[in-house]
């Protein structure tokens, strides 16, 4: 296999990523000046060093805690669940949400070996049962699975938080929140309901 070939293979390991756009990002490189693709090297090379996961929220970031766990303007009070990090970045974009977030690394998945201990459920429930959250607002994806997940979790919790709800439909079933438009965030995030 050639270099290019191996490239591509990279490329084509991405989300969304087939073989032929691969192919295209590979040679779209190639006409670049080398100093792009030495650029682009360094990026990879420095978010492999640098990110890692808060050890409070579970979120990606260079400095521990996050930033986000690390603002003392947050509500302390409120914490959001999410799939993916990047679904805490939808969030904040619709400006609604001020509380804090837990990301619990993927969703329940038993057709892709995803259970539950797969996922940082456990540190959740004793993030809340340390007492100081008055609510968790689940936030999982409107899918089969993101269904599944959140009604594990609110069990999970139940007993530890006086409150559990779930954000209001309005993103598409089957949709996900990096995807979604700001203002059907926060319409979800605000008539959010009781589970």
């Amino acid at each position: 296999m050639s270099v290019i070939d191996d490239l591509a293979a990279e490329f084509a390991k991405l989300p969304g990523i087939g073989r032929k756009t691969a192919l295209r990002l590979t040679y779209h490189l190639l006409k670049q000046n080398p100093d792009q693709s030495r650029r682009l090297a360094g990026a990879l090379e420095a978010l492999v060093a640098r990110v890692r996961r808060c050890s409070v929220c579970n979120n990606l970031t260079e400095q521990d805690p996050c930033a986000l766990c690390a603002d003392p303007r947050r509500d302390q009070g409120l914490l959001c669940v999410v799939e993916d990090a990047s679904d805490i970045g939808a969030i904040e974009r619709a400006g609604e949400f001020r509380g804090l977030y837990h990301v619990l690394g993927g969703r329940l998945s038993p057709l892709d070996g995803v259970g539950p201990d797969d996922l940082a459920v456990q540190s959740l429930v004793d993030r809340v049962s340390a007492g100081s959250i008055r609510e968790v607002i689940l936030a999982t994806n409107p899918s089969m699975e993101g269904e599944a997940t959140a009604l594990y979790v609110q069990r999970q919790v139940a007993g530890h938080v006086p409150r559990v709800s779930r954000i209001a439909r309005g993103i598409p079933v089957g949709g996900d929140l990096e995807y979604a438009d700001g203002v059907t965030i926060a319409q979800a995030i605000s008539a959010r309901r009781e589970m």
